[in-house]
């Protein structure tokens, strides 16, 4: 997540290319604390996992507390989500001192891991009928 504008950047114009055979991927994000600076959707390919590249996404500045959804038509195929809340604006995904992510974030599985993600545990498969997921947001205490 190390640029995530940029990927958010090289997301929107690919979606806007008009893919194949696309499915909806419907994502659904639960928890969204009003905090200021911009939430960023993405979803990448496995080659793009953890890259500033993504196959689709979608900012938002100063979101408003609660829950928002978020679809892009994607061709059928494993996708890793994450999303990311840089609620101070420093266009960084910041990490404290003692190792946790001091953004908000989420990602498939989120919740339960307790090291650096890898594309297996953080992907779902999108069928040909398309999809939805829910992601809530962990932000740091």
């Amino acid at each position: 997540m190390t640029s995530m504008k940029t990927l958010i950047a090289c997301a929107a114009a690919l979606s806007g290319a008009g893919l194949a055979a696309a499915a909806p991927l419907t994502v659904n994000v639960d928890g969204i604390e009003a905090r200021g600076g911009t939430l960023y959707v993405g979803v990448q390919t496995e080659a793009q996992f953890m890259e500033n590249a993504g196959i689709a996404g979608e900012m938002v500045a100063a979101p408003e507390a609660g829950s928002r959804s978020f679809t892009f038509n994607l061709p059928e195929g494993a996708y890793a989500i994450s999303i990311w809340h840089d609620f101070n604006a420093n266009g960084q995904f910041d990490m404290s001192e003692a190792g946790p992510p001091a953004d908000g974030w989420a990602m498939i599985n989120g919740e339960a891991m307790r090291a650096a993600p890898t594309f297996a545990d953080a992907s779902l498969t999108l069928p040909a009928a398309g999809t939805a997921t829910t992601l809530k947001v962990i932000y740091p205490e």
